[in-house]
């Protein structure tokens, strides 16, 4: 995920300094995401302690929606255009 990420940040940067095709929403859809993607990650991982889980296990359950938004997003910003 880590690698993915900073992927997503270069990819992103690029576009805005337009060295790359980017789509003129990509800004508006890099601070949107956060929003909805930390929800998903509080509640997960919160609900994961609340069960009774440990918090190693409820960190990797709090990780899950990240790493699936950061997966996305790059598979997105590095296909052909």
């Amino acid at each position: 995920m880590l690698v993915e990420a900073q992927g997503v940040i270069n990819m992103r940067m690029m576009g805005m300094a337009g060295l790359v095709p980017s789509h003129a929403d990509e800004g508006l859809r890099m601070v949107a995401e956060k929003h909805t993607v930390f929800m998903e990650s509080a509640l997960a991982g919160t609900g994961a302690l609340l069960a009774g889980k440990t918090p190693a296990q409820a960190y990797g359950l709090a990780l899950t929606p990240i790493g699936r938004t950061t997966h996305a997003n790059s598979k997105r910003l590095t296909a052909p255009s």
